[in-house]
């Protein structure tokens, strides 16, 4: 009985909802667009921030959530050293951001472009300079979104990303 009235239930919502399924995808590398782009005026104390914003440019719905995979990549596209870590470990849930045809998601990036971390040259610049961000959303596939303007990563790489967001900034790190 209580099997039946889940499924009368579940019927009738998906009635109202005018006969669409209600579950949403989540996005794939295909489905979305990038930029890594920098906040202006963010540089300070040897770090500057960065906007990852990811843009729906497919005709469905479909998600994002959290923090996708990143690999900075050099001028020809070869894979540069990456590491990620959450900008605020343990302080905040990744909520699942539906992002309609054309809508925004971002994230923020601070990390140092010019102060070199252990094993790194201390006279020269610290890592090879990145042109490209590779994204790799939880739906699978990846897209490689431009580094406006190009910049090293210092610390090998190191950055650390807030959670993605709903809208066309990120949160401030």
């Amino acid at each position: 009985m209580r099997l039946a009235m889940c499924v009368v239930v579940a019927v009738a919502a998906l009635a109202a909802a005018g006969g669409r399924s209600a579950v949403v995808p989540a996005c794939r590398g295909g489905d979305l667009r990038g930029v890594f782009v920098v906040v202006q005026g963010s540089a300070g104390a040897g770090g500057i921030s960065y906007t990852l914003r990811l843009h729906n440019r497919s005709s469905a719905a479909c998600f994002v959530s959290g923090i996708p995979g990143l690999r900075l990549l050099g001028r020809a596209g070869a894979p540069l050293p990456t590491h990620v870590a959450p900008s605020h470990p343990g302080a905040l849930t990744a909520v699942r951001i539906v992002l309609r045809s054309g809508g925004l998601a971002a994230a923020t990036a601070r990390f140092s472009p010019d102060i070199p971390g252990p094993g790194e040259p201390q006279t020269k610049q610290c890592e090879p300079t990145a042109y490209h961000l590779k994204v790799s959303p939880a739906g699978g596939g990846s897209l490689v979104a431009p580094v406006t303007p190009p910049t090293p990563v210092c610390e090998h790489g190191r950055l650390f990303m807030s959670v993605l967001v709903a809208g066309r900034r990120g949160p401030v790190s």
